[in-house]
């Protein structure tokens, strides 16, 4: 295959921007479909893309789907992910194994609060990105003020490849800046393009407009800079490599428009993918040699390289588990053995396909820079797959912790088997659905990202599994944690006939400064003269990090710490990987009560978007919740309002806003910080933990 045909390319933005709109109609014009429906549509088939039954109903996307289309000759992968950010591991997911992304805007809301975090997601994992600004058929599509926002509240060097014909109902089709050439999409679905001289009265804009773009691409070409300075004529074919230059190096972002609903702007759009997008071979690729210490080695492009793939998701089908996996360097072939580097296991390819969104071809062999499928392969997102003959791991995907948890049960005990099945899947497919258990009270316990998140998974299991649940009052994840610098000296002594126990540890335990690198717990070995040996100095550490499992207030977990191991003392006979680790326990429990321990709780980032009549009682609703309002903005008779809000409060908050709102305001939300909870809640909370153990 050759790989300068290949994209691989994610389609992201905030919910209900139209990604899944736009991926229909990207398969519609690539012949992959041979008819569109809508993601809420009437015929009750739904969008392609979202082959799950709770998808169709809800009309967002939750798992991310994948797909392969051709477009005059380009084979292009194509994720399209979730929006909502409690799906966010889904987008962490694609953008890891991706090399391009399409960000997908709104051309009334613009740059929205989710896509602010997709953004900050392609920027962790360096990926370049072209920009679509959909809905220019919507009532106040305004593009010109969403590439302002790019540039603004992104910080992205963003420049119009395009300017649109009319807008809102009047929006007929683009003139491409490049040839000055406008198009326009007839047809039943907009399939056939029509390209036609610029419109005369849009002339003098089409020309201010794409001096702005020449003078951007000056920086990326200095013939370029030359001719704009001197005034000379810059053709588009010496644009094109030059925007490509630019978008690759992040440099600079192009602006595409139009409306995937009214099948408009799509087809330029495809070829923006080709033009400007990167291939396999443009990316560089990394990952670690585990025989050279985790060295940094650069993964080859190509087939001749021993095997090296990532499984970055998991899914459950009806042949049993599907893995998907990017093959960064090598070939795989039907019937090879694969070594799971995690595992160390050897397993065989059994069936290789090509996913497209639930349906799949099967394939003799794939090669680098490709996205395929395994059947069979007993293995966890995350893993790394090669030959056996390098010793390679590829950098896993930033995991977020959970914020949020229920107990849960299945009403019939006779269901616990299938209770435990659905259990083990999503927790396998999902690494930020956790499961535990809670020792105390039996219980079984999940955690996730949000409600949303985890009431989706509730019902697959009721509706996959046949499993009826009783669910528990969600739980905050609080934390715990010190307020001041405590010294601490603790000596471990048991002596009951046989051989003893002894240990003495003595240091400091400080709060880890806002900003550092590692937030949770850092330990700092400043022991000389042997006054405790060396072999013990790891227990002493292991006996700090149990002290954190539980802190002193409610018992949550703690975090933010530094213990600095300076004096302690040991017993030739007595002392003990066990005594040292107890010693350590006991010092970090006994020197955080002394240190002014607080609660920490996690804060929301929360935005609600309504009629600017609402504005007042939208404001309220947050503040009633110990909401601090951080900014608000007029868009088109409509008011956005971003908050900080603690997570406790916002149970229940969509029914509170839309009774508030006449049903017409909504809100995403999305994890930003923990901080201290007021004094007054700190009570609270460990009155009410009290209580709970006096009645268990």
């Amino acid at each position: 295959m050759d790989l300068n045909k290949l994209r691989n390319i994610g389609i992201s933005a905030h919910i209900d921007s139209g990604k899944t709109t736009l991926t229909e109609r990207i398969l519609f014009y690539t012949g992959r479909i041979h008819k569109i429906e809508e993601v809420r549509g009437k015929s009750g088939v739904g969008a392609k893309m979202d082959s799950m039954e709770l998808e169709r109903e809800r009309g967002i996307t939750i798992q991310s789907a994948a797909t392969r289309v051709n477009w005059h000759g380009l084979d292009i992968n194509i994720i399209d992910t979730p929006g909502h950010v409690d799906f966010t591991v889904e987008v962490e997911r694609a953008l890891a194994v991706l090399d391009g992304a399409i960000l997908v805007l709104c051309s009334v809301s613009g740059v929205q609060s989710q896509s602010i975090t997709v953004d900050r997601q392609m920027r962790r994992y360096n990926v370049p990105r072209v920009a679509f600004i959909n809905k220019m058929d919507r009532s106040g599509a305004d593009p010109f003020k969403v590439t302002s926002d790019l540039r603004t509240k992104l910080k992205h060097n963003a420049a119009l490849v395009q300017y649109p014909i009319g807008a809102e109902d009047d929006f007929k089709g683009v003139v491409d800046l490049l040839t000055r050439k406008a198009m326009y999409f007839d047809g039943d679905a907009g399939e056939t393009v029509r390209t036609e001289d610029c419109p005369e009265e849009l002339k003098d804009a089409v020309e201010e407009y794409r001096a702005i773009l020449v003078e951007k691409l000056g920086d990326f070409d200095d013939d370029i800079m030359e001719k704009f300075l001197e005034g000379e004529e810059v053709t588009a074919e010496e644009m094109v490599p030059a925007i490509r230059k630019g978008t690759l190096s992040m440099g600079l972002t192009p602006v595409f428009c139009g409306s995937a609903y009214k099948n408009k702007g799509v087809q330029p759009l495809l070829e923006g993918v080709r033009e400007y997008l990167p291939t396999p071979m443009d990316i560089t690729n990394t990952a670690f040699d585990l025989d050279k210490g985790e060295e940094k080695v650069v993964l080859e492009s190509t087939n001749d390289a021993p095997l090296c793939a990532l499984a970055f998701k998991l899914e459950q089908g009806k042949y049993g588990q599907l893995t998907y996996i990017r093959i960064y360097q090598g070939m795989l072939k039907k019937g090879d053995f694969i070594y799971n580097q995690r595992t160390s296991k050897k397993v065989k390819v059994g069936r290789l396909v090509r996913m497209h969104s639930n349906e799949m071809e099967d394939l003799e062999e794939a090669g680098a820079g490709d996205i395929v499928a395994l059947f069979g392969v007993d293995c966890a997102s995350g893993d790394t797959f090669t030959d056996g003959e390098t010793n390679y791991s590829v950098e896993s995907m930033f995991v977020p912790e959970p914020v949020i948890s229920y107990s849960i049960s299945p009403k019939d005990k006779n269901a616990s088997a299938n209770f435990s099945k659905a259990l083990n899947r999503f927790s396998k497919e999902d690494p930020t659905f956790r499961v535990s258990r809670d020792e105390e009270s039996n219980e079984t316990i999940i955690a996730g990202m949000g409600e949303l998140h985890l009431d989706v998974y509730i019902e697959r299991m009721k509706r996959e599994y046949k499993v009826e649940t009783i669910v528990g009052e969600p739980q905050v994840a609080y934390r715990e944690t010190i307020s001041q610098t405590t010294d601490f000296n603790y000596t471990h002594k048991k002596q009951s006939g046989g051989s003893g126990q002894y240990g003495r540890v003595a240091g400091q335990l400080r709060r880890i400064e806002e900003g550092a690198e590692n937030m949770h717990y850092n330990f700092v070995d400043k022991i000389t003269g042997g006054v405790i040996p060396r072999e013990y100095i790891s227990s002493c550490d292991n006996g700090f990090q149990q002290g954190m499992e539980k802190g002193v207030l409610i018992e949550a977990p703690v975090t933010g710490l530094e213990v600095e191991l300076n004096d302690g003392q040991y017993h030739q006979v007595d002392s003990s990987d066990m005594a040292f680790q107890i010693a350590a326990r006991a010092a970090m429990k006994e020197a955080m009560r002394a240190a002014k321990p607080i609660i920490l709780e996690p804060i929301m980032k929360v935005q609600v978007e309504g009629p600017e009549e609402f504005q007042g009682a939208m404001q309220t609703t947050l503040i009633r919740r110990r909401g601090v309002i951080v900014g608000s903005e007029a868009k088109h008779g409509g008011v956005v309002i971003d908050a900080n809000v603690p997570l406790a409060e916002m149970f229940g908050y969509s029914t509170e806003l839309r009774s508030n709102t006449q049903g017409k305001a909504e809100f995403t939300m999305e994890f930003a910080q923990y901080d201290k909870v007021p004094n007054n809640v700190q009570e609270d909370l460990i009155k009410k933990h009290q209580e709970a153990k006096a009645n268990k």
